[in-house]
């Protein structure tokens, strides 16, 4: 703080007020304390005092998740509590919303009341704005998806290689019309996924220009319109692979209004409760986040105790959970025997 108060010509107590947001300071001179910040990388530090008391460690780790109401996100949370408890350390859970701004903000956030470490699933285009915070030991491990621009441990998911298991299951069910209901292109796994899938079709001999493709699908209620223009158009889809559990709710709830739900067949990537008790049972490519979230817990305390080796990605396998609804046959052809 020292050091931000002489780059900016101001008394310490100023650069405090400023980055406690209190009244009592000109415009002017906000902007030249948080120019003078962001300069020297400033954070404020919101456990200053009990950072002395423990040896600089707050017992605390930072979790940053697309949104802890999903239930693949909540299951991570957990897992990673479950480990990490067992030491003692709190996990603090914030909501990306798969917005860059958002989380550039809440690490800022998190590195402002100085967690031992921290572990988050990336959106923005890179995650180089955290090596200044690697230069003093940050333990960060990234989750679901892999970093770009630092070199870190990450723990994910074989996306590519889940949605082309998909594929070739719909395709050995004597699928040749089949559709892609696809998250955020800006969001890696939905690339992945997308590519596995197609690669799959292309490997069977399927023309994938011609497969209908749509994306952006970024909640149910967008799924729901897409899974309906598909069906409603000149050359309908006879099986459906939809790229994560909110777009395979979408698409679920649109076949069920169409009375199709018994007719198109259906693969969602992600497991989610109670889609087995469904008509017929859902279709699904499993990940496993209570594998995901406790071997990034194992990784986070590894590095919080001092690990210095290199960083490497940990790819948790995924597995294809046979329900019914990937096992509809296209019309002409006698359902299988399952």
């Amino acid at each position: 703080m020292r050091h931000v108060a002489a780059l900016a010509g101001v008394g310490i107590k100023t650069v405090s007020r400023v980055m406690n947001n209190e009244p009592g300071v000109s415009e002017a001179t906000r902007l030249r304390v948080v120019g003078a910040s962001q300069q020297l990388n400033y954070q404020l530090d919101m456990a200053a005092g009990s950072l002395r008391r423990s040896g600089r460690q707050t017992l605390s780790v930072g979790l940053l998740l697309p949104s802890v109401s999903n239930p693949f996100s909540s299951e991570i949370h957990r897992a990673m509590e479950d480990a990490l408890s067992v030491r003692g350390i709190a996990v603090f859970a914030a909501s990306l919303d798969d917005d860059p701004e958002r989380e550039k903000a809440l690490v800022a956030a998190f590195l402002g009341r100085r967690v031992d470490g921290l572990v988050l699933t990336p959106i923005a285009r890179s995650q180089a704005y955290v090596i200044p915070e690697h230069s003093r030991d940050l333990p960060t491990v990234f989750i679901d998806r892999e970093p770009v621009g630092v070199e870190a441990d990450a723990v994910v998911t074989d996306n590519a290689a889940g949605a082309a298991k998909a594929a070739a299951h719909l395709i050995s069910r004597g699928h040749r019309k089949l559709a892609y209901l696809g998250d955020r292109t800006d969001i890696q796994t939905a690339r992945e996924r997308r590519r596995g899938f197609l690669e799959s079709l292309a490997a069977a001999g399927i023309a994938t220009s011609a497969v209908p493709i749509r994306e952006g699908l970024h909640d149910e209620e967008s799924a729901r319109q897409a899974t309906r223009g598909l069906l409603g158009s000149d050359d309908p889809p006879t099986a459906i692979f939809s790229s994560q559990n909110l777009v395979t709710f979408g698409a679920m709830r649109g076949l069920k209004e169409l009375n199709a739900n018994k007719r198109i067949a259906l693969v969602g990537f992600d497991d989610f409760a109670l889609a087995d008790m469904m008509d017929p049972g859902i279709t699904v490519v499993a990940q496993h986040p209570e594998r995901i979230g406790k071997l990034a817990a194992e990784r986070i305390l590894a590095r919080i105790d001092g690990d210095q080796s290199a960083p490497q990605t940990y790819v948790v396998p995924s597995e294809l959970i046979v329900r019914g609804s990937g096992e509809l046959a296209p019309p002409g052809l006698p359902a299988p025997h399952l």
